[in-house]
């Protein structure tokens, strides 16, 4: 029997590099999840530990009066039903615009294609509070304020998107769509039947980003809505919590309650689809 050798240098540097790593990633995690943490223990709090000095972090004594006087004070379930309603059509009508043109970007030959994919990268490169004048004009003129139409239209399809969309496409194999096309098929139903289902990866990553970005929009809804009976969620806290009153009503713990149940439904959409996300990022990289 050889008698067991002795670690080298290198082998001692990575037996200690790995743990080192794990610690970095782990403060780093708990230095970006302890706001959320924080919010959502709030939420729970009597209005003694939301004013305790030093801050009291876990709850003394549980309570859901945060959010029954939230309940109380704001029209939660209209506003929720607003911002899901916006939030999924502008969704919906990503995946579907965004597909469309990223598919006829990456598998149609037609005149001027080069210069379309130009305007999409140019459109990449502008700020969007760029846009919020024009398109409150255009709105306006269209007599879309403080209506759903206006809120949902100007976000119906995206240069990120149809970026996205475009560079899986053309991973998809060509000699597969001329197969088709050879079999009879038409351009309709090759995208549907045959395109589509090979980048669910990529409409589960444009899922994710539109609906975030969606939900928690909160310029151009304030811009766009005068009615309070139009209001998205993060315009209501925002006015919420600019409400003098709102200390009296409930003070900050109503205010926690609220920015939790903005932040659940962003959370069940990323459960849902994190395994098709994961696998876009991925995909994405070996690209």
């Amino acid at each position: 029997m050889s008698a067991p050798t002795a670690p080298t240098g290198t082998d001692l540097k990575g037996r200690f590099r790995r743990p080192l790593w794990y610690v970095i990633a782990s403060l780093g995690l708990l230095v970006i999840a302890a706001p959320f943490l924080w919010m959502a223990l709030s939420a729970f709090k009597t209005r003694e530990d939301l004013t305790a000095s030093p801050p009291v972090w876990i709850p003394t004594q549980w309570t859901l009066d945060n959010f029954s006087a939230l309940l109380d004070q704001l029209d939660m379930p209209r506003y929720f039903m607003n911002s899901l309603i916006v939030a999924v059509l502008v969704t919906v009508c990503n995946l579907l615009f965004c597909s469309m043109l990223g598919y006829a970007l990456a598998k149609l030959d037609f005149s001027g294609r080069s210069k379309v994919f130009g305007v999409v990268l140019a459109a990449l490169m502008v700020p969007g509070n760029l846009l919020i004048l024009p398109l409150y004009v255009l709105m306006s003129r269209l007599s879309l304020i403080d209506s759903y139409a206006g809120l949902v239209l100007p976000f119906a399809a995206s240069a990120f998107g149809v970026f996205l969309m475009r560079q899986f496409m053309q991973s998809v194999p060509d000699e597969m769509l001329e197969a088709a096309r050879i079999d009879g098929a038409g351009e309709w139903y090759i995208f549907w039947r045959i395109v589509l289902p090979l980048v669910k990866p990529a409409l589960a990553t444009l899922t994710i980003f539109t609906f975030l970005g969606s939900w928690n929009n909160f310029v151009w809804p304030l811009v766009a809505t005068n009615d309070p009976g139009k209001y998205t969620l993060p315009v209501a806290l925002a006015t919420f919590a600019n409400d003098p009153n709102r200390t009296v009503a409930g003070g900050n713990g109503m205010l926690m309650a609220g920015s939790l149940l903005v932040v659940l439904p962003v959370l069940v959409v990323f459960a849902v689809l994190q395994r098709h996300f994961t696998q876009g990022i991925a995909t994405a990289g070996l690209k």
